[in-house]
């Protein structure tokens, strides 16, 4: 992500992701961890496979991020990680419109884990945290019936509070 964005660009992939995209968290077991899971942030764009190409320029872009083809016929971009995630929603907040509450909850704990490792967080951190965490997902979108106290049971354990 090393050269400078046209502004039309991150604005049609603001509004790309305003319409068929989604700013999300996910809890992930992992075996390495003292915890035993982790936090994961992901920023995903959709498109029919049939109209994917978009979805290419985007990376271009962007330049990061990897192109799937789900076996229902949709392709999607996904970008993951910390710094990533964090640049890019302060690349297209100012342009966001119906995800911009979600990009800024998001940003706000990006903010502090960038700068910290888990463990050296304070018990307000790790609340400021749980809280932007828990007011984001219930901003998003989400198929199916998700238990928020699951969630908020592995926030705390993956916080340590």
């Amino acid at each position: 992500m090393g050269r400078q964005k046209n502004k039309v660009d991150l604005a049609y992939i603001a509004g790309f992701l305003d319409g068929d995209g989604s700013i999300f968290f996910q809890v992930k077991k992992r075996k390495d961890s003292s915890r035993g899971r982790r936090l994961m942030f992901t920023i995903c764009f959709y498109q029919d496979i049939r109209h994917e190409k978009p979805l290419f320029w985007i990376r271009e872009v962007l330049e990061i991020g990897y192109i799937s083809h789900r076996s229902d016929g949709i392709t999607e971009l996904r970008i993951n990680g910390y710094k990533q995630i964090r640049e890019i929603l302060i690349l297209l907040y100012p342009y966001l419109r119906f995800k911009k509450e979600q990009a800024k909850l998001i940003s706000q704990v990006l903010d502090i884990l960038v700068l910290k490792n888990i463990n050296q967080l304070t018990i307000t951190e790790k609340k400021k945290i749980a809280n932007a965490l828990l007011r984001s997902r219930r901003l998003s979108y989400q198929s199916g019936k998700k238990k928020m106290d699951k969630t908020r049971k592995d926030i705390a354990e993956i916080l340590s509070f």
